[in-house]
């Protein structure tokens, strides 16, 4: 008998759309073409300074040159435990806090976790393209709730409750989101927590999009954390975050989860092997940034809203486009389905996956489609780029589809 060369687990992992479109976008502006990016969500504005020179003297200081304690810095898990206090209403012992690689790893060891084989993961949808694969690598099985254009992108206890079964043990549950950018209110979080609490559902909340919030000033509850919303979900609540977005702090890789202490427990050992510590200089970068001034955050997280007013009037001036205004997060996803299965420049596209080729080919303008966050017929565009790239893309679309 000849085994598989490659794991029949690994090699059912799909390939992060964001990034596949990312890479080819930078692939062709390498070759000189002028391709504008909507693909990644990544802030275009550098990390504050006062971050960056908290790094430099780390990198000085020879106790940063030696291993540390797998689950984090100590001082960094405070400094977590202080912001999940002030930002999700939740007050937990810097014990309860598990410092990893950036919030993907938060993500993939919150799942394998508290996953087994056969179990049930309610998934909202659309959802980051990173979600189901990490409840798959688990041995659990993603289960996709879909709420379109029309309800803001926002599921109901109804529709949870209808894909509920004997075998559902998660619900995601992210707010603002990616890719939607939407955000739910304080009562639809409080009806979906105590839903979930009433049938002893586990909720793992992914909050890395807490802090850019739209509308209503700078005031961050606006996203308001599910176990804030319902306190006693705290022993079976798992919250997901990290510097990566709001101190745009992408490739500094500095992510966290906080739960309850055997889920944490669990979770530390899983990294003792997998990974062991954090890079300790990204620590100490992330203690500056999450105790240090604020006031450039405040200020990107402006720039942000700017940018969303403007992409969101502009694309919907497109005529077959409806793109609902956003609360939160740096994405907007258009429903884009007035575009398919009509011609433009001899191409008539049937899916959204056909359609981002043409848009890229035709336009030089780069968005994911919707099959990479669930159903087909959606976009999108990431508005984390600066303002002249940002209104040039979508006039470039503007022209496409006139």
């Amino acid at each position: 008998m000849t085994l598989p060369r490659i794991s029949r687990r690994i090699a059912a992992i799909a390939e992060s759309a964001t990034l596949k479109v990312d890479a080819k976008a930078k692939a062709l502006q390498a070759e000189g073409r002028p391709v504008i990016s909507y693909a990644a969500g990544e802030p275009d504005f550098s990390t504050p300074a006062n971050i960056v020179e908290a790094a430099s003297r780390a990198v000085l200081d020879p106790k940063n040159y030696r291993y540390t304690p797998a689950a984090g810095l100590p001082e960094l898990r405070e400094a977590i435990a202080a912001k999940t206090l002030r930002d999700s209403g939740l007050a937990v012992p810097a014990s309860q806090v598990i410092v990893t690689n950036g919030g993907k790893q938060a993500v993939y060891e919150a799942f394998a976790t508290i996953v087994d084989p056969g179990d049930e993961v309610l998934l909202p949808t659309p959802y980051w393209t990173t979600y189901p694969e990490a409840v798959k690598l688990a041995g659990g099985v993603p289960v996709d709730v879909f709420a379109g254009a029309d309800q803001q992108y926002l599921v109901t206890v109804d529709q949870l409750e209808a894909a509920r079964t004997d075998r559902t043990k998660v619900l995601l549950f992210v707010s603002p989101s990616n890719p939607t950018g939407a955000v739910y209110s304080a009562e639809q979080t409080k009806a979906i927590g105590e839903w979930a609490l009433e049938h002893g559902i586990w909720v793992i909340a992914d909050e890395i999009y807490q802090n850019l919030v739209y509308g209503h000033g700078a005031n961050p509850k606006a996203a308001i954390s599910i176990v804030e919303a319902v306190p006693a979900l705290a022993d079976t609540a798992i919250l997901v975050n990290g510097v990566a977005k709001s101190y745009a702090m992408t490739g500094w890789r500095l992510g966290w989860m906080v739960g309850p202490a055997d889920a944490t427990k669990a979770a530390a050992n899983l990294q003792s092997h997998l990974s062991s510590n954090v890079s300790n200089i990204s620590q100490r970068a992330a203690i500056e940034a999450l105790t240090g001034p604020q006031d450039q955050v405040e200020v990107m997280r402006q720039s942000f809203e700017r940018r969303r007013d403007l992409i969101v009037a502009e694309l919907n001036k497109i005529d077959g486009v409806l793109c609902p205004n956003p609360e939160g997060a740096f994405y907007v996803y258009p429903d884009v389905t007035g575009l398919l299965n009509r011609e433009w420049g001899g191409v008539t596209p049937s899916t959204t996956l056909e359609l981002a080729d043409l848009i890229l080919d035709q336009a030089e303008v780069a968005v994911v489609p919707g099959e990479a966050f669930g159903p087909s017929g959606y976009l999108r565009l990431s508005y984390a780029l600066g303002d002249g790239p940002l209104l040039e893309g979508v006039q470039r679309l503007q022209k496409l589809f006139a």
